[in-house]
């Protein structure tokens, strides 16, 4: 048996042609075969017809109906502006929200030293209170402690 040997360039014309071309071949073959061999023949093309793969050429139109139970349509091809508008949205969206906690960490961040800076002006120190490490916390605790009792 010769094996046929699809390129690049065989077009479903072509393998449609050698299909039949094969299969008027088994047909021709087959009418000397007694009628239970004929029989089974008929069971076995009938399986195979069944169990092949369907041309995505007519997939690409239908609608099918999912194992969910939604019914889906033919997917639909290219990029037009809305599917490029709904895939940037998310993006804007993060960007956006990244940009407005950055601000309000700063916000927080300056109305926390400004605090710190008002405390130290208004209170009467002594020079040594500026180089302990400790102190910058002391007045931290002092705010938190007097925003309570106010």
């Amino acid at each position: 048996m010769k094996n046929f040997q699809t390129s690049a360039t065989a077009t479903t014309a072509d393998m449609d042609l050698w299909g039949r071309t094969l299969a008027a071949q088994l047909d021709v073959a087959s009418q000397d075969l007694g009628h239970d061999i004929g029989e089974r023949l008929r069971v076995a093309r009938q399986m195979a017809l069944k169990t092949r793969p369907i041309p995505q050429r007519l997939l690409r139109h239908s609608l099918a109906l999912q194992a969910n139970g939604t019914l889906s349509g033919p997917p639909d091809e290219g990029l037009n502006l809305w599917r490029i508008l709904a895939s940037a949205l998310p993006l804007l969206a993060l960007v956006s929200s990244l940009m407005f906690i950055q601000a309000i960490q700063q916000d927080l961040a300056e109305t926390d030293i400004a605090s710190l800076d008002s405390a130290l002006l208004l209170d009467e120190l002594p020079p040594d209170a500026y180089t302990d490490p400790g102190f910058v916390q002391f007045l931290k605790i002092q705010l938190h402690q007097n925003a309570r009792h106010d």
